[in-house]
């Protein structure tokens, strides 16, 4: 049961990081300290998506599932859980660019925002 748990847990963790990647800019116009974990995130967003990394994430939700006596995960988190789920797999490089667009835009928002506060 604690593989499971742990399983559970950590796919979680890992749609809780998605959406921090997704939205973190944006909380940082409430928040300005949240930008530099933001922009963490954001690069290690990129990198897995640029240079096909492994997710640590991904890793440990597998390992815990097959320890569990589950089955694994057949691909990736994103492939697993959302591509094909939430959205349509042929839109998969589109969803990637509005994601980056969001992103960039909660940036300049920020920035824009800082300026503002700062005079």
């Amino acid at each position: 049961m604690g593989y499971r748990v742990l399983a559970e847990t950590t796919m979680v963790a890992h749609f809780a990081f998605i959406a921090f990647v997704v939205t973190g800019g944006l909380l940082a116009w409430r928040w300005p300290v949240a930008i530099w974990p933001h922009l963490a995130a954001a690069g290690w967003g990129l990198a897995i998506t640029v240079f096909h990394l492994d997710c640590p994430l991904t890793w440990l939700e597998d390992w815990a599932r097959r320890r569990a006596g589950e089955r694994g995960l057949s691909a990736g988190f994103i492939d697993t859980y959302l591509t094909g789920v939430i959205y349509p797999a042929r839109y998969a490089g589109l969803i990637q660019v509005l994601i980056g667009v969001v992103v960039v835009a909660s940036w300049v928002g920020f920035a824009v925002r800082w300026r503002a506060t700062a005079r």
